[in-house]
């Protein structure tokens, strides 16, 4: 006699058990990251219209074009706009001060001041420094008579750059040797005093803009040699003009 076939079990294959455990495992995991995250409302709105647009699984919402800046993820997308721009302001702004520079240079050159004044590029400034000597006595800061003409000479070119909206910062130092009277207590003073000295010659004898100039005084803490040797300490005894281009957004 044949033996019956077993009949076939009822309801979904044993495996799916083991698949439904797992895509709830998975659903809970994305939940609780969900859950630690700061939601953008905007674009989880959009999120929510992207989803409705590809599997129809929400009501309402409209698509996201083609000119979003969110994914169908909803993830931001680079900003290369931004990007480019940013290249291109950095480009500009570099050639700018390379420009400035040379200007300057071949203007000192040119009014044959050259071996009291120096001009360089340091970072984002374009740095005048005075040599030691040009323009105060020692342990003074009242400008010497003889200096007025080189003062005056680098003033007219740097106010063409002050009346284009760049800014000036004047900065005094010293080398470290010790200075205490009633008049400089310190090096802090006399680096300030020098400083406010060359800023008022401009201010009141070249009318600079009183906006666009700042003074600052470093006393002997921004060597740029060594103080051990004569040399180098008169190299750290300077004042240096640092023109910056204007801030643009």
């Amino acid at each position: 006699m044949k033996k019956r076939e077993d009949e076939p079990k009822k309801g979904a294959p044993a495996y799916m058990n083991t698949y439904g455990d797992m895509m709830t495992l998975v659903l809970c995991f994305f939940v609780l990251l969900f859950s630690m995250s700061t939601v953008d409302a905007e674009k989880f709105q959009q999120l929510v219209s992207s989803f409705h647009a590809q599997v129809s699984i929400f009501d309402g919402g409209q698509t996201i074009n083609n000119t979003s800046t969110v994914m169908q993820n909803g993830m931001s997308q680079m900003p290369i706009k931004e990007t480019t721009f940013s290249i291109q302001n950095t480009l500009q702004i570099e050639e700018t001060l390379a420009e400035t520079e040379e200007d300057l240079s071949q203007y000192v050159e040119a009014e044959s001041i050259e071996e009291s004044v120096a001009v360089e590029r340091r970072g984002n400034e374009v740095v005048i420094g005075f040599q030691d000597g040009i323009l105060f006595d020692s342990g003074k800061a009242q400008i010497k008579a003889g200096a007025i003409p080189t003062l005056s000479t680098i003033g007219e070119r740097l106010k063409q750059y002050i009346d284009q909206g760049y800014t000036l910062r004047i900065e005094g130092h010293t080398d470290n040797m010790p200075i205490s009277n009633t008049q400089f207590p310190s090096n802090w003073e006399l680096s300030s005093a020098r400083a406010i000295a060359v800023m008022r010659f401009y201010l009141e004898e070249m009318n600079f803009d009183i906006s666009k100039v700042s003074c600052l005084g470093w006393a002997e803490y921004h060597p740029i040699a060594s103080n051990d040797t004569s040399e180098g300490r008169a190299m750290n005894r300077r004042v240096e003009i640092k023109l910056s281009l204007p801030v643009t957004e």
